[in-house]
């Protein structure tokens, strides 16, 4: 039998490209919205907006992978609680989300990363950033969880989409690894 770990392997990934990232430091990394997305379509048709949960989930992946390097992605990081996510603007197509996450705290079990949502958009002609939300977050490493649970051993995680986007940017911004 052919292990096939295909219907655990996420297929959206919610970020474009990370524009900085320091090692158990902090992360940005950014999300070109389109109206060629289908979700944008239904949310809401005549007046497409990014739904929030998806900002959520594309500053969770930039968190996860901020975490998940700080330990050189040896173990499985999950989102285990979102403490808080607030919103004060809606995204429209064509207009840049920037994901800035900065660790807060990490150890064995896992991290608390505080995160900041904004937009790149022109107005008025001229380029600028605009918040758009906070969300603050709670990983757990879940290979060393206090549960007992037993999870997979392939990294369901760190996938190869995740780890082929990160390696691209990683080289790109001369990003160095744990050697631990």
């Amino acid at each position: 039998m052919v292990n096939d770990h295909s219907a655990l392997i996420m297929r959206w990934i919610w970020i474009d490209k990370f524009e900085k990232f320091e090692v158990n430091v902090a992360a940005v990394a950014v999300k070109n919205v389109s109206l060629a997305e289908d979700h944008l379509h239904d949310h809401f048709p005549g007046f497409p907006v990014m739904p929030a949960s998806l900002m959520i989930e594309g500053m969770a992946q930039t968190s996860g992978i901020l975490v998940g390097a700080a330990r050189n992605f040896k173990e499985k990081v999950i989102l285990a609680k979102i403490g808080k996510a607030t919103f004060s603007r809606l995204v429209r197509p064509g207009e840049q989300i920037v994901y800035s996450a900065k660790i807060v705290n990490v150890n064995e079990t896992g991290a608390a990363i505080e995160g900041t949502i904004s937009v790149r958009t022109t107005v008025g002609g001229q380029p600028t950033e605009i918040s758009v939300g906070t969300v603050d977050m709670m990983f757990s490493h879940i290979d060393n969880n206090m549960s007992g649970m037993k999870f997979p051993d392939f990294n369901f995680v760190f996938n190869s989409q995740f780890m082929e986007l990160f390696e691209t940017y990683r080289r790109e911004l001369n990003v160095q690894l744990p050697t631990t």
